[in-house]
């Protein structure tokens, strides 16, 4: 997959690492305990080279009557006792130890949803949401293994190469130096693989969120989908991003295999080093059989683990991806932060002031609101319209800091809402928006995310002020209904009406309603339009329409262009003008009026 422009530079190994670090903190105590079994399962291994050279140095040279059943009995008991801590080890490593790695990927996804939950709708605006659940659920599975087996193979191979090369230097200086003299090479060429796999793991585990994402948008779709009848199309575009899954996966096991064999040679030329350069000190009487038995032993182990640090390293860089994509998001900034000091909001009047309000997208230099100057009592109705890209809902946004100014200041009630905790100013603010979404779960849950831990009754006295109490109360099992995957078994006007009711639950001084109605036949509208001036009493309002009819009563309209605020009044100031605003009223009119006559033309 192509690098995008905005594509965070990758963050070596090290820095990976000592970022992660503290995620051990808590759990220090199983770490160190689970490195001391892995610590005792090696020194178990390697205890076995070790008494089979004694028993074949008593052989060997003719001590035999050294070689008793009692001596035989004793080294096989003291074996026995190793395998038994080997085994003891072993099972803390593969249980305590991997729940460990679990319990620190918990932690990393609880961090990783918390750190989302801060982010500001301008980071949502740019990244895709299978791209975020590839993060949070496969890359951090990666980290489980990770976690646990890295510290574990590492300690391991430390401890067979230094406490190997330490017994087997006593034994033969020359053919130790000569074996040893392998193992740079080898890591030479494990870095130099180091990267290729990162950059591979990392195109592959970025291919997964594209797929997620992919799968996500054509089955949100579906009816979109079946309607135009382009099954084939998603099915082909599913198979481009399957197909280059597949090649981003081949290429990784391509270098896995270009890794793996370069390092059998090198296993291999260990032991051609050990058997024929051992056969020739034997021949010089500078080895002894029993010496060049153990070396034998203690090459198949070191190799093995040699082998295990080549199988782990397709597991390390699937770690260490997994790490690096979640830093990814960890790093991208909170762009709407409360301040140290700031103040919660109560007792709340609802009076709203836009001072010299300026405001342009973060990846965008146009300015979309230019030095806006306007203020709303108490309790006023406000309407804004104007043509589509004139910043209705961008300013309304700027209300409970979704975005935040770049120039000026909003205030409600005098405060400037930068100097507010965004808790409780969004607390204060109610809004009702288009595109209702509904969580999975049954009507009374969708009703009460307005107030948690309200009561069914007040949930209920919500759902009769929205007007939804009728229609929930024909419904299968009433307020226990399930509602489907974003609402999907309700119809619009429903849906809008259970999000009525949440605000109404909620309670809130000031209210935003974003074009509620505008995706509604007439009666339904005619029906949420109702329930939302039930809403409105008593609160501050700020309605974006679309629908002009349906802000006639407002106390003050504000037309928005381009340019900005370009008229304000009342309707019937507006219409009196005969300005922007009485020209889209008019033709919002006509047209209905136009097609009405048209129906009552006879047929031809």
């Amino acid at each position: 997959m192509p690098q995008t422009e905005n594509e965070p530079r990758s963050l070596s190994t090290s820095a990976l690492i000592r970022r992660f670090m503290p995620y051990y903190r808590k759990y220090l105590p199983t770490l160190l305990f689970d490195l001391f079994c892995a610590s005792m399962t090696t020194v178990c291994e390697l205890a076995l080279p070790m008494i089979v050279r004694e028993i074949t140095g008593r052989a060997v040279n003719g001590a035999l009557d050294e070689l008793t059943v009692s001596f035989i009995l004793r080294i096989g008991l003291f074996y026995l006792l190793m395998r038994c801590i080997d085994a003891a080890g072993n099972y803390y490593m593969q249980s305590v130890g991997h729940i460990m790695g679990s319990r620190l990927e918990t932690d990393m996804r609880a961090d990783l949803f918390h750190h989302l939950q801060q982010l500001s709708f301008s980071y949502y605006s740019t990244t895709k949401v299978g791209q975020i659940m590839s993060r949070i659920t496969s890359d951090l599975f990666e980290v489980t293994e990770f976690s646990h087996h890295c510290p574990e193979e590492f300690l391991i191979a430390g401890i067979k190469i230094i406490v190997g090369f330490v017994l087997l230097i006593g034994m033969n200086v020359p053919l130790t130096l000569m074996m040893f003299s392998v193992l740079p090479f080898m890591v030479f060429f494990a870095s130099r693989f180091n990267r290729k796999f990162r950059q591979a793991f990392k195109k592959r585990n970025r291919q997964v969120g594209e797929i997620n994402a992919q799968v996500e948008d054509s089955l949100l779709g579906i009816r979109v989908v079946k309607s135009f009848s382009n099954e084939e199309l998603e099915e082909r575009k599913f198979d481009e991003g399957n197909q280059k899954f597949l090649e981003y996966k081949a290429i990784s096991y391509k270098y896995m295999a270009q890794f793996g064999t370069s390092n059998r040679i090198f296993d291999g030329l260990m032991y051609i080093i050990v058997v024929v350069a051992g056969a020739l000190f034997i021949k010089n009487g500078t080895l002894t059989v029993a010496d060049y038995t153990a070396y034998l032993l203690y090459t198949q182990v070191l190799l093995a683990s040699i082998r295990r640090i080549v199988e782990f390293i397709e597991q390390f860089q699937r770690g260490m991806t997994g790490i690096e994509r979640f830093y990814e998001i960890m790093d991208a900034p909170e762009e709407i932060r409360d301040a140290p000091d700031a103040a919660e909001l109560k007792d709340v009047r609802g009076a709203v002031e836009f001072r010299n309000v300026g405001f342009h997208y973060a990846d965008d230099t146009a300015e979309v609101l230019h030095h806006l100057n306007l203020s709303v009592l108490p309790g006023q109705s406000v309407a804004l319209v104007g043509p589509s890209g004139s910043g209705k809902t961008t300013l309304c946004n700027l209300i409970p800091r979704f975005y935040d100014v770049t120039e000026g200041s909003v205030c409600i009630d005098g405060q400037d809402v930068k100097g507010l905790t965004q808790r409780s100013l969004r607390q204060a603010i109610g809004m009702v928006q288009q595109d209702v979404y509904l969580f999975s779960g049954t009507v009374l849950e969708n009703i009460l995310y307005g107030k948690p831990g309200a009561s069914r009754e007040e949930a209920v006295q919500a759902a009769k002020l929205a007007g939804a109490h009728d229609f929930i109360s024909t419904l299968p099992r009433g307020y226990d209904t399930y509602v489907g995957e974003r609402g999907v078994r309700l119809s619009g006007g429903q849906k809008q009406r259970i999000s009525i009711a949440r605000v109404f639950l909620k309670n809130p001084p000031i209210l935003i309603l974003d074009e509620a109605t505008s995706a509604l036949d007439n009666e339904s509208e005619r029906l949420v339009q109702h329930s939302l001036e039930k809403l409105a009493c008593g609160r501050t309002v700020f309605t974006i329409a679309h629908r002009l009819t349906t802000i006639q009563n407002a106390d003050v309209i504000w037309v928005l262009t381009e340019k900005g605020v370009e008229e304000t009044g009342t309707h019937r100031e507006l219409m009196a003008r005969g300005g922007l605003y009485a020209h889209l009223y008019r033709m919002y009119t006509e047209q209905p009026e136009r097609k009405a006559e048209e129906d009552k033309k006879p047929e031809e």
